[in-house]
């Protein structure tokens, strides 16, 4: 029994803040995994935020434009999104980005996380459904997952006012973009420096969708490039028509359930299995 409970905790401790990478549907992504599963809510910040049960893994940069275009021509999303090449693409609907990671984890922009009818209309969320058919699901973040993996220290000592693990604005232009950041426009991924979860441009660049349901609106976060560095903050939660498609709106994916954390329930999975033979 001891040594059963030991390999559980060497596969837990080693879901740490580390990169890895996917090729997906035709394209690659980079991802870090956000460990510390169990993690309290921040108390400043936005109060209440930042919990999140298990481990995951987040974009390590914005969605592209030529992400999104490659995906878009095979998915026929349909939005041809604002900017270019290795920009983050943006002007893309909530619904957009679902249809988007609904594509990656299916290959069917109608079928995955989020739920559409054949006519396209969104019928709701459902992440364990997804799991349970395809395995990695790739989805929007929650805020809480947003939230976490831009503010939370990665040592577990707590919260951060910036992304950067700080409570100083990081320069403008120079470690984020925004405030003009004296280009006027998004600039291209890899810019800036690296954040504290591993993580680029969850300060600025452009606002990102998350999962918040805020009625009728849907979750911005992070701030974008013609913003004040006040939107950078913890403490600044927006909100957006889900319909809505702006030049300084884009998203990052997630991805469900971290790979160390799947191979953990399929082992429990398997041992029970295995005790049930034995019966």
């Amino acid at each position: 029994m001891k040594k059963r409970v030991l390999i559980v905790v060497v596969c837990v401790m080693a879901v740490a803040n580390t990169a890895s990478a996917d090729t997906i549907r035709g394209i690659g992504m980079d991802f870090v995994t956000i460990g510390n599963p169990g993690n309290v809510a921040d108390t400043g910040g936005t109060p209440g935020c930042g919990a999140v049960s298990s481990s995951y893994r987040i974009g390590k940069y914005e969605v592209t434009a030529t992400q999104w275009q490659t995906i878009n021509t095979a998915a026929g999303i349909g939005d041809s999104g604002d900017w270019s090449g290795n920009q983050p693409v943006a002007s893309i609907s909530w619904y957009d980005a679902a249809q988007f990671c609904n594509y990656l984890t299916s290959g069917n922009k109608y079928s995955g996380a989020y739920k559409f009818d054949i006519s396209g209309n969104f019928l709701g969320i459902d992440r364990v459904a997804s799991i349970s058919t395809y395995g990695t699901t790739y989805v929007i973040p929650t805020e809480d997952e947003w939230y976490k993996a831009a503010y939370f220290k990665p040592n577990g000592s707590g919260y951060s006012l910036y992304a950067n693990g700080t409570s100083t604005a990081p320069v403008a232009g120079v470690n984020s973009n925004y405030n003009g950041g004296g280009l006027g426009a998004p600039w291209n991924m890899n810019n800036g420096t690296q954040e504290q979860n591993g993580t680029f441009d969850m300060m600025g660049n452009v606002w990102e969708w998350n999962e918040a349901l805020i009625d009728p609106f849907r979750g911005l976060r992070g701030g974008s490039f013609y913003g004040s560095y006040d939107n950078l903050a913890s403490s600044v939660q927006g909100y957006n028509n889900p319909y809505d498609e702006r030049g300084n709106v884009g998203f990052r994916v997630a991805s469900v359930p971290e790979p160390a954390s799947a191979a953990i329930m399929a082992l429990a999975s398997l041992f029970i299995a295995l005790k049930r033979g034995k019966r």
